[in-house]
């Protein structure tokens, strides 16, 4: 599974990385950021999570 994170879109509600913190982080201004745009297997419902919680539909997976 593949995430991508549209800063453009993005507010900082913090939902993501509160629901997600082993795939999302939170960068100097409060908004999402991701280490890595693989998310391993073992993460992939935290990654589901962030995407459906967030309000602006930042967040985008993609299967591979």
């Amino acid at each position: 599974m593949k995430v991508l994170v549209d800063s453009a879109l993005c507010v900082g509600h913090g939902r993501c990385y509160v629901l997600g913190p082993e795939v999302f982080r939170e960068d100097e201004r409060g908004r999402c950021w991701i280490d890595s745009h693989q998310v391993p297997r073992e993460l992939e419902d935290q990654a589901r999570l962030g995407e459906a919680n967030c309000p602006e539909n930042a967040i985008r997976l993609e299967t591979q």
